[in-house]
């Protein structure tokens, strides 16, 4: 049998051509030479393969961090809001916004000195009494007026001026600041003087003289109920309760507002449909009419806007568009960073309603279906029906989340762009047929077995610089379509929603992660910078300091910092608004 072996193997012609190697070594050098080159370009492969996925943050913790850590960290907000707002005391006020650059300054809003009535409430947050009285001293002596035929934006002043005002009051019940944030409302009151008693876009405080087109953009006509709910309410004033937009016919859109005729859940949708879920909250859960928009729209984005990325299985949500007003539009997948309030918006509504017993809040959907007779709004609350609908926001909530953090983490400096492009499933036609929901059907039919789809932890992918300009390998899923960081707020917001909604660690951390590397790419000698690309190191800056990250960023960065103090606004009291 061995001897059989033997010459099957000496008879065999590759085995001759392998011995004949011995009496060729030009033959020999090239064969052995290939096979070098084939198990280093392997290697040189696994390598570039590894390095793109290059974890540069820490480790997640599985062990709670310390409150003296904590402690420590609310100093580090605390020395960064100061580095910040002296630089903008020293080298802007009174004007509206610092330039970190150049220490120049803006008066983009009003000339009123936006930034010191935006940081109010950080100021009474951080405990900064010297900061907050020269704030209040400049506040008080303000006059809310301005020259001949020139105007100021209503959304704009109402969100930062009056907004500021007012959560301030809410937190040291300062009468000045009501008394101010009266003032202003009525000064601002002629832009509802329309048929609709929408307001428009801006008004002369000084003279009533009122301008803008007869169209709008939804957040600036609808962002403006928790302002004057609370107004009303503190006031005893009705006349700011009855500001308030009347109800359309959301038939054809599936209970969500249309901007033209697309969908979106990003810019310029994204502050009223926060303002939904709040606005019921802030009236001591009566307010049902916010309630059913909030449950309707909430609904179709689940079904009609949530997709999945086809590699990674990134959750995301998108706009629709179309060219008409049919009621299906075409999905663009276009990631906003201004929808990552989103997962906080789902995570605050699962916390504090009934969402798996609707009845006991008198909500019935399939007699909201009867009443409006939309075909549309019938398929959302089919789709929907089978599942527990607080687990189903629940774990919308957590994949939006998981995404909005990857898009910084996937990032060489740690913060997230603006816009990204997600990448459709290769099996979908024009974009479509990748839903989550689908996705999830599949999951329960098969089931229900491990997490959700588009559900848990997944690692950063972090391109190389060499990468980068070639394009990367292309292992994200996405590609960036505006690669700037404004110092933008909600992922922040969201990832601390989640932490006190959960109790889990781990966006607590990567709340502060986010800070961070604020701190690492955005300082500047007098204060913090808009970058224009996330993905260089170091990153090119812009002049511009915004009012809201004084007001926004910072008090949710500092927010899980302060956890351990006697005083924290608690999510069940306060209703938080990120404006």
């Amino acid at each position: 049998m061995l001897e059989d072996i033997q010459d099957m193997y000496w008879n065999h012609p590759l085995s001759s051509a392998i011995r004949s190697l011995r009496y060729k070594p030009y033959v020999r050098n090239i064969l052995y030479g290939g096979v070098a080159l084939t198990i280093l370009y392997a290697l040189y492969n696994s390598v570039q393969r590894h390095e793109s996925l290059s974890y540069d943050f820490p480790e997640e913790v599985t062990v709670p961090t310390p409150p003296q850590v904590w402690d420590e960290r609310a100093r580090q907000v605390k020395r960064a809001f100061l580095h910040a707002y002296h630089g903008y005391e020293r080298y802007a006020a009174p004007h509206d916004e610092l330039k970190p650059v150049s220490t120049g300054y803006k008066d983009n809003f009003n000339g009123w000195g936006v930034s010191i009535f935006d940081s109010l409430d950080t100021m009474v947050l951080l405990g900064l009494e010297g900061e907050y009285e020269r704030a209040r001293s400049y506040v008080e002596k303000t006059q809310f007026e301005l020259a001949e035929h020139t105007f100021v934006p209503y959304f704009e002043t109402t969100i930062r001026y009056l907004g500021g005002l007012l959560s301030t009051y809410a937190l040291n019940q300062d009468p000045m600041l009501l008394k101010r944030a009266d003032e202003l409302a009525k000064k601002l009151d002629p832009v509802f003087n329309t048929p609709s008693k929408l307001a428009l876009f801006g008004v002369n405080p000084s003279t009533g003289e009122v301008v803008g087109p007869d169209i709008g953009i939804l957040a600036e006509m609808a962002t403006l109920q928790l302002e004057y709910t609370y107004l009303a309410k503190a006031t005893g004033n009705r006349a700011h309760w009855e500001r308030r937009y009347l109800q359309p016919d959301l038939r054809q859109t599936g209970g969500m507002f249309p901007i033209g005729w697309n969908l979106t859940t990003g810019q310029p949708h994204d502050t009223h449909l926060s303002y939904l879920l709040k606005q019921y909250l802030l009236t001591a859960k009566t307010d049902k009419a916010n309630l059913e928009m909030y449950i309707r729209a909430t609904t179709h984005i689940i079904t009609n806007l949530m997709y999945i990325s086809p590699t990674r299985h990134l959750l995301y949500v998108t706009d629709t568009t179309t060219p008409t007003h049919e009621a299906q539009g075409t999905p663009t997948h276009v990631f906003e960073h201004l929808s990552c309030f989103l997962p906080g918006l789902f995570a605050l509504g699962a916390h504090t309603l009934p969402l798996d017993d609707l009845d006991s809040m008198g909500v019935n959907l399939w007699t909201w279906l009867q009443r409006v007779t939309s075909a549309m709004l019938e398929m959302d609350i089919e789709g929907s029906s089978s599942y527990n609908l607080k687990e189903l926001h629940m774990w919308a909530a957590e994949g939006l989340a998981q995404t909005c953090w990857l898009t910084y983490a996937d990032m060489r400096t740690g913060l997230g762009p603006d816009e990204t492009h997600m990448r459709a499933s290769v099996h979908s036609v024009l974009g479509e047929g990748h839903l989550w929901m689908d996705s999830m059907d599949r999951w329960k039919q098969s089931g229900a077995r491990g997490i959700p789809p588009g559900v848990g932890d997944k690692p950063p992918v972090i391109y190389t610089e060499q990468q980068r300009l070639r394009g990367g390998p292309g292992g994200r899923d996405y590609a960036i379509k505006k690669p700037g960081y404004l110092l933008r707020p909600e992922t922040i917001e969201s990832l601390y929603i989640m932490w006190r909604v959960t109790g889990d660690a781990k966006w607590r951390e990567r709340g502060w992660r986010i800070f961070e590397a604020i701190e690492r790419h955005t300082k500047t000698p007098y204060g913090y910078a808009s970058i224009k690309s996330v993905e260089v190191v170091p990153p090119p800056k812009d002049d511009d300091m915004p009012s809201y990250f004084l007001a926004e960023t910072y008090v949710l960065s500092v927010m899980p910092c302060i956890s351990g103090s006697n005083y924290l606004p608690q999510i069940e009291v306060f209703v938080f608004n990120v404006h």
